[in-house]
């Protein structure tokens, strides 16, 4: 029982409502239906993503820009997976008490807010890349290349992490406290269990980093994205008008270089309308996440009303937040032909290899694996 104090307003009669009133239940009420959803996009995710690093990784012919910039979106998914999805579905089970201490408040913060910059930086850094492949091909030969997508890549990472800081810095654990009521009533007594990883900065910086990062690194690179696929398509639209012209004309002839040009031609509009598809996917996962913190940062009286609705959009904002994670392996099996013969070549090796390691006799285990990477 905690102590009554008829001359304040912390008069309740026992630890778990005094906690309940002030950080709400220890367990959420959706637990058990978002810890469903998590599981599934989890098994997907990291499925998804592991498959994708290794194809890239594994073969030579994937070594592209533009796939180093996948690869690159698929470690920020999968650090996501691993360490921020944990961690939250942790929150839901037991909001209350944090056990992990101020360094694991401070590695929470930071990992989401280096993963969110470094994901945004990537799509963006990657729609530029189509940019100048599709509309400037001549540029795109000494712009494009592998050493300066590492060059950018590097950049990205740097850059996520040094702004990841600031946020990073305003939090903290922060302890609930009652007045005593004994002889030293001036002091405040700590409750056990009442740790908790949150704001612990005056309010009015994290808001103005909240809204200072969301337009920084999410509304104004969105717009950016879409200015460039707006030119990629134009440019994609004239391509084509100027073949059917060709065609027309009788100028276009079945030569070798044309039927190759137009190979490249047809593979690159292909690349394009994924990565296309793919940054449309991203920004409608991650409008619901900016939607929660600038309600989050412009709210400064909330009510009932407000709390009910915040709940609603941050439960749909974690949902949308992760599945962003593990959607973007699917995209590339459906929209690239390339990924997708990979994919199927990696999960033939991966099951040929268990069927031999339980049926095929010793002597013929190498020679099976052989066969399988060549085909």
């Amino acid at each position: 029982k905690i102590g009554i104090d008829s001359n304040n307003n912390y008069s309740l009669t026992n630890k778990e409502e005094y906690l309940e009133k002030y950080l709400g239940p220890r367990r959420s009420s959706v637990f058990l239906p978002v810890f469903l959803s998590y599981l599934v996009i989890f098994l997907v995710g990291v499925v998804g993503n592991m498959l994708t690093c290794t194809v890239i990784a594994r073969n030579k012919v994937m070594w592209t820009p533009t796939n180093y910039y996948l690869f690159s979106l698929a470690v920020s998914d999968l650090l996501v997976l691993l360490l921020g999805m944990p961690l939250e579905l942790y929150e839901l089970w037991q909001n209350y008490p944090f056990l992990l201490g101020k360094g694991g408040c401070y590695f929470k913060t930071f990992l989401f807010e280096t993963v969110c910059l470094a994901s945004i930086l990537n799509v963006t850094a990657l729609s530029i890349e189509r940019y100048i492949a599709v509309v400037h091909p001549l540029k795109a030969k000494y712009v494009v290349t592998r050493t300066h997508a590492k060059r950018v890549i590097l950049t990205v990472w740097g850059v996520s992490v040094l702004c990841s800081v600031p946020n990073t810095s305003l939090h903290g654990i922060s302890i609930l406290h009652i007045p005593s009521t004994g002889p030293a009533g001036n002091r405040n007594e700590e409750i056990p269990d009442s740790a908790i990883c949150t704001l612990v900065k005056p309010r009015w910086i994290y808001n103005l980093t909240i809204q200072l990062t969301t337009f920084l690194f999410f509304i104004l690179p969105m717009l950016t994205i879409s200015v460039l696929y707006m030119l990629i398509g134009l440019q994609l639209k004239r391509e084509k008008m100027h073949q059917a012209l060709e065609a027309k004309s009788g100028f276009g002839q079945e030569s070798f270089c044309n039927i190759r040009t137009r190979q490249q031609k047809i593979r690159r509009r292909q690349v394009t309308k994924m990565l296309f598809v793919l940054v449309v996917v991203f920004g409608i996962c991650w409008a619901p996440f900016h939607t929660d913190r600038l309600m989050w940062s412009f709210i400064n009286e909330w009510t009932d009303s407000h709390r009910e609705i915040f709940e609603y959009v941050h439960i749909i904002s974690g949902v949308f937040f992760y599945l962003s994670s593990a959607v973007n392996p699917i995209l590339y099996n459906l929209m690239s032909t390339r990924f997708r013969e990979m994919f199927k070549e990696m999960c033939m090796l991966c099951v040929g290899q268990q069927l031999m390691s339980k049926t095929a006799p010793k002597h013929l285990k190498t020679e099976l694996v052989v066969n399988l990477k060549k085909n």
